[in-house]
């Protein structure tokens, strides 16, 4: 008896993408238009997991390429520009043979994809280390010079010595172990990508939390950045004790 097109459906839909070569030469012979659309968008699935493959193996460049010197170390930061809130670095060495997918500077995901892949990275990473400098620290130091204690404090707090250290365009100050930075390097090398990530999830995260204390900024939606509302509720109820002092004098 044939089966039903809905009873179909539901087992394209149940299945792993490794199963759907198997479901594809099943039933691509099934003339019924709903079947062959079933089949179609299995065989575009496939073809845009090939894709992701491949512009994944062309981000492992610089793992290659730098390898032989032993464990690597991506470094990024999240939270240079905003009005309000830390900023976070992250640290992340992966495994060898990292298999993750869909890494990408963390700019560019949606934040449901930063979500997935941070607990896919943090499950995966042979070490991940977190740094943070505080508002009050970026108005003593400036905010590069904050940057770069944070992420030395992210290498330090990593679990496994890196020997080399992958680093989105910066050269860290303080730090002796072999530096490689790399323009744009969130979108060209996966350790990178996967410290991008860390590093912007951590912040995300933190600044919903103090959405909660200070409502009144939007925090959890604009994440401390210069958003029109949170402006307008920086000149209406002055700075909170989060703002950076030395980025709102243009407001207030």
């Amino acid at each position: 008896m044939e089966k039903k097109i809905t009873d179909i459906k539901a087992v394209f839909q149940a299945a792993g993408t490794d199963r759907l070569p198997e479901l594809i030469l099943e039933y691509e012979k099934d003339e019924r238009s709903g079947v062959k659309a079933l089949v179609q968008a299995a065989g575009k699935k496939l073809e845009a997991l090939e894709k992701e493959k491949a512009r994944t193996e062309c981000m492992k460049h610089f793992e290659y390429e730098y390898g032989h010197a032993g464990v690597l170390c991506g470094i990024d930061e999240a939270g240079r520009g905003p009005l309000a809130g830390p900023v976070v670095a992250g640290a992340v060495i992966l495994p060898k043979d990292c298999d993750i997918l869909y890494l990408n500077d963390s700019k560019q995901l949606s934040e449901k994809r930063r979500e997935e892949l941070y607990g896919i990275i943090m499950e995966k990473a042979v070490a991940v280390g977190v740094g943070y400098a505080s508002p009050k620290r970026i108005d003593e130091i400036n905010i590069l010079q904050a940057t770069y204690e944070a992420m030395r404090e992210a290498i330090g707090q990593l679990s496994v010595h890196p020997d080399i250290l992958l680093n989105d365009a910066v050269t860290i100050p303080g730090i002796n172990i072999r530096q490689v930075p790399i323009i744009k390097g969130d979108a060209k090398s996966i350790s990178i990508a996967a410290a991008s990530i860390i590093a912007k999830v951590t912040r995300d995260r933190l600044m919903a939390e103090y959405d909660g204390i200070f409502p009144e900024y939007g925090f959890a939606a604009n994440k401390g950045y210069g958003a029109a509302a949170h402006i307008e509720a920086l000149k209406k109820f002055g700075p909170s004790p989060i703002h950076r002092r030395s980025f709102i004098g243009h407001f207030v």
